[in-house]
């Protein structure tokens, strides 16, 4: 069973930044594209970023494009998602899983990204 451990959020004013990490157990995890999501208190989860399997192409919500960069490292099974310019809106818990939905492993713990204004 594919284990999902997101890490490196935290309490950051506005317009600061954040890297986020997301480590994958299993050896399936350079076979597909990665996302990550997030959830705000009181709303769905939503799509933030993707990548390819090989990290040739990525794709933003328009909430973070601009501001946010998705990474990954398949020799380290990680997935990475740098967070510059944070807003108050950007708080939420944060997720990542594979893209696409029929393909997605049990949710991990997330991590909380808090931005004050």
């Amino acid at each position: 069973q594919v284990r999902l451990v997101e890490s490196g959020g935290g309490l950051v004013q506005s317009g600061g930044s954040l890297r986020l990490s997301c480590a994958a157990s299993g050896r399936t995890f350079s076979l597909y594209d990665m996302a990550w999501f997030r959830q705000a208190p009181g709303k769905e989860r939503e799509f933030v970023a993707y990548i390819t399997w090989n990290g040739d192409r990525q794709y933003y919500a328009d909430s973070v494009k601009g501001r946010f960069t998705i990474s990954r490292d398949n020799a380290k099974n990680t997935v990475y998602l740098q967070m510059n310019s944070l807003k108050p809106e950007d708080t939420a818990v944060y997720y990542c899983n594979r893209r696409i939905s029929t393909n997605q492993v049990p949710w991990g713990q997330g991590t909380q990204v808090t931005v004050s204004s």
